[in-house]
């Protein structure tokens, strides 16, 4: 018998088991990985084995019976290292179900349909729902996407989605089926998940057959559509309201900014940055310092002129939902919730002196922040303005035939 090499581990077997020698910082993730095969009741005990050189005692040699599978969690104190299945196996098509299947199960989501042009048709087991690895959005990020809503059994607002949706495909140079066809299938899949209530988001790909920069001569275009439960926020960012930052990541330039891409880097680094510092989100302020726009929702004030602001969207993604509640707005004026609406561009400064400020989105629909940068906005309690253009969405989300389409279940 003959020893491993493994970077820089050696992976010894034995009569009983193998023992694992080497690095010593390494060996010793690998022995906390396998921590839980040590001490079996039906295994020999952990066994340490002399090396080239000392070795600190973190570096611990782990025993492992060789019927048994190396899976185990690889982690470095700072959290930088994943999960490792090292089993090796060539797999055949139907264990690749069973451990796509098995994945869904250890792990479970609310994914009810998802229709994929390449597959040609609908499928409602989430472990199914897969997209080609070499397709250019999965390892390019040359995709775009986009959302709706299911509200009783309709689906919200979907034109003004769509609109969105083809100018980032013209954009990102992609091609995407007819519009009366892409309605027609988001409708239809939407009826194949039987669910009255939830979210929509469909996706638009350049297509497999390359791992280069471009895309592969003659690659299939990918249109996908997948019904699902929505993003859930807690009930306290309504109740108390949120608590954000300035992000220290760069807001995206314009051209990317606009399109709706799958290109979220920055958007993730930003809630990621905001959550390790106990916070709920952040907010982009662009090189001239005016507010741009939050993770995956706009931003907008009240100031104490009682004008509701919103940021402009030639540097920010126009969102559907602010769009819709900038239509909706003047109906607070009659209320004198208001006194007026403008899109304009908002300084930092300004923007911190607010009575009000809250972020937009489809999801999260209309949430109130009362802390930015540690600094309360207005009285740091939940305002009024904001629960009123909740108030608006919800019901126009609800009654407005013009922006609803029935869905045949």
């Amino acid at each position: 018998m003959r020893a491993l090499g493994i970077g820089k581990i050696v992976v010894t077997p034995t009569e009983t088991g193998w023992t694992f020698a080497g690095d010593g910082n390494l060996a010793g993730m690998v022995g906390g990985a396998l921590g839980s095969l040590r001490g079996s009741p039906d295994g020999p005990p952990p066994v340490r084995t002399s090396g080239l050189r000392e070795r600190p005692a973190s570096a611990e040699m782990v025993h492992l019976r060789p019927d048994r599978t190396l899976l185990g969690t690889i982690r470095r104190r700072g959290g930088d290292v994943m999960a490792v299945t090292s089993s090796l196996q060539t797999l055949t098509a139907e264990e690749v179900v069973a451990r796509l299947r098995a994945l869904r199960s250890r792990q479970p989501v609310k994914f009810w349909a998802f229709y994929s042009s390449q597959l040609g048709g609908i499928v409602t087991d989430p472990a199914l729902m897969v997209v080609p690895f070499d397709d250019h959005m999965v390892h390019r990020g040359h995709g775009i996407f986009d959302t709706a809503a299911i509200e009783a059994g309709k689906i919200y607002d979907l034109e003004a989605h769509l609109d969105r949706f083809i100018r980032s495909a013209r954009t990102s140079k992609l091609q995407i089926p007819a519009r009366d066809e892409m309605r027609d299938i988001i409708v239809r899949t939407t009826g194949a998940s039987g669910r009255r209530e939830g979210s929509i988001r469909y996706w638009a790909s350049a297509g497999p057959g390359s791992l280069g920069l471009t895309p592969a001569a003659g690659a299939e275009p990918g249109f996908f559509v997948m019904i699902f439960a929505g993003l859930a926020y807690p009930d306290t960012w309504y109740t108390q309201g949120l608590r954000v930052m300035t992000t220290t990541y760069p807001i995206k330039p314009p051209l990317y900014a606009v399109t709706k891409s799958t290109n979220y880097l920055p958007n993730v680094l930003m809630q990621m940055e905001a959550l390790e510092r106990g916070l709920d989100n952040g907010v982009f302020v662009d090189e001239a310092g005016n507010v741009g726009e939050s993770s995956n929702m706009n931003v907008a004030f009240v100031g104490a002129d009682g004008i509701l602001k919103h940021p402009k969207f030639d540097h920010i993604l126009s969102g559907c939902t602010s769009l819709r509640l900038l239509e909706l707005a003047p109906a607070l004026q009659t209320r004198n919730l208001i006194q007026g609406i403008q899109v304009c561009d908002i300084p930092v400064a300004e923007a911190r002196a607010a009575h009000e400020m809250m972020l937009i989105g489809s999801s999260i629909k209309v949430a109130p922040v009362v802390e930015w940068d540690q600094r309360p906005i207005g009285d740091g309690k939940p305002g009024p303005v904001a629960r009123a253009l909740r108030e608006l969405l919800t019901d126009d989300m609800r009654s407005a035939r013009d922006r609803l389409i029935e869905v045949l279940y």
